[in-house]
């Protein structure tokens, strides 16, 4: 029997795809619409709606970037695509059964669970990771029941990057603003009596090395009921600093960011009701609370940078200390990825273990026929576009497997299989025509508040609307 035979119109190349955000599309994209290889995908996420991160952490004021779902809906309306959502790997099927009915597998999960700062007072009432936060007010169901007390009036955001950014934006941002996006229901209820006044970004590095992009940078500076406020001694630069703002040249994103954080420090204090604040090179050391156990404050330390004998520099303590008043802190260091039953797991880095998109074992040997993309692959790092070329370069090494004889060549059952299997099981899966109808009714629902969609929030809510129960418990 030859390898040719998997690949062809009577024997198609079976792939599994678990998770539904842009990588695990792109993956899908870059599976069918090649014209060498008959391939048929199914594609498997543990919610019932797909799209991942598009849906459920893109900030909600940000729909031109959420647009990019049209490209994925293409890709699912291949003959040769089908999705299967409410369908959780390790609780209604497993690693097993996905190798006996597939050729191969794409972990496409990404990174769900938030990093913690492991610092004293982290799990006081008012602490919250910002991957939290994000959820909530995007209506994720695993976090629309989330609790924050919108009456603390100073808010810090900890973290450099575009998530702390959002979060700063929706705080900040005017409730009328937020009505014509597609902000949970419950979020916009309760941003509705927010009495947050002040709002501070702290990094633990200077203005130079800030993550955040200039494009989202620029958007705080342009908000109808805050300002920006930018003190000078924030971007008075060190020698270390204006060396690399000098490398990175005019026109860099390095050099964008810190001509808008001069133009913001030129605006002064503002006049506007709400006032966002900069801080740099400063660290959280502790979480102070009250008598109740709700935080107050927050025990900082300034930061600088040093240069180790091997010439890497880094920011560091300098043992000076100060206390910055707060009533909520949103903690937005970064996600990680979460264990899945059956797939090594690098516990250090927080990612399936993998060498270069082939799934690996602990001693490093390559688990035959499973691959890895996205977040779940690399960490937290990158804009959803450059998933496209990452995904296509482990797809394009899925295809050399199959070409090297990799795939074992073996009978399996047709299609019908997994269906069988799913309803055998009693599993309530959604069908990417069943989201349609979700996605018409949301629609729908938006409209009449002028907004792009109002989504579900209920795993069951979703289920009923498409005929569906849910029996399970399905986190």
């Amino acid at each position: 029997m030859s390898e040719q035979r998997i690949g062809t119109g009577e024997r198609p190349l079976r792939v599994a795809i678990v998770g539904s955000g842009p990588a695990g599309f792109y993956a899908a994209d870059a599976l069918l619409s090649q014209k060498q290889i008959s391939v048929e995908v199914d594609m498997y996420d543990r919610l019932p709606t797909p799209y991942g991160l598009v849906r459920g952490g893109v900030a909600p004021d940000h729909q031109k970037i959420k647009s990019v779902i049209n490209v994925y809906e293409r890709s699912a309306q291949h003959a040769n695509f089908r999705f299967f959502g409410n369908v959780m790997l390790g609780r209604d099927l497993q690693v097993g059964n996905l190798t006996s009915l597939y050729d191969q597998i794409v972990y496409a999960v990404g990174n769900e669970a938030d990093r913690r700062l492991g610092i004293p007072g982290e799990y006081l009432l008012g602490v919250t990771p910002a991957t939290v936060f994000v959820g909530w007010y995007n209506g994720h169901p695993d976090y629309r029941d989330a609790k924050f007390d919108f009456s603390a009036e100073s808010v810090v955001v900890i973290g450099n990057g575009n998530v702390a950014v959002d979060v700063v934006r929706i705080l900040a941002r005017d409730i009328d603003d937020l009505m014509k996006t597609d902000i949970a229901e419950h979020a916009l209820r309760q941003l509705k009596e927010s009495r947050v006044r002040e709002i501070t970004m702290v990094g633990r590095r200077g203005p130079v090395q800030a993550a955040f992009t200039p494009a989202e940078l620029k958007e705080l500076g342009e908000l109808h009921g805050a300002d920006p406020v930018v003190p000078k001694e924030e971007i008075t630069l060190d020698d270390f600093s204006d060396h690399e703002l000098e490398r990175a040249g005019e026109g860099s994103a390095k050099w964008k960011n810190f001509e808008l954080l001069k133009e913001f420090n030129a605006r002064g204090e503002g006049t506007k009701p709400r006032k966002i604040r900069f801080k740099f090179f400063a660290s959280p050391v502790e979480f102070l609370g009250d008598d109740e156990g709700c935080l107050r404050a927050i025990r900082m330390e300034k930061n600088e940078f040093f240069q180790g004998d091997e010439g890497t520099v880094s920011a560091q303590g300098t043992g000076h200390f100060f206390e910055l008043p707060a009533q909520m802190a949103l903690v937005a260091i970064g996600y990680q990825g979460k264990p899945l039953p059956g797939v090594p797991f690098d516990e250090k880095r927080g990612i399936i273990s993998n060498r270069e998109g082939r799934v690996a074992k602990r001693d490093g040997d390559i688990v035959p026929c499973q691959y890895v993309v996205g977040w779940a692959k690399s960490g937290p790092k990158g804009l959803i576009g450059m998933h496209r070329q990452a995904s296509a370069a482990v797809v394009k090494l899925m295809f050399e497997d199959l070409a090297k004889g990799k795939v074992p060549v073996r009978p399996l059952k047709g299609r019908e299989a997994t269906v069988a299997l799913l309803e055998k099981r009693g599993i309530d899966y959604v069908t990417f025509d069943d989201w349609k109808i979700l996605d018409q009714i949301e629609v729908n629902r938006g409209a009449r508040r002028g907004a792009p969609r109002i989504k579900f929030t209920h795993v069951d809510d979703m289920l009923s609307a498409v005929g569906r129960k849910n029996d399970r418990e399905w986190r």
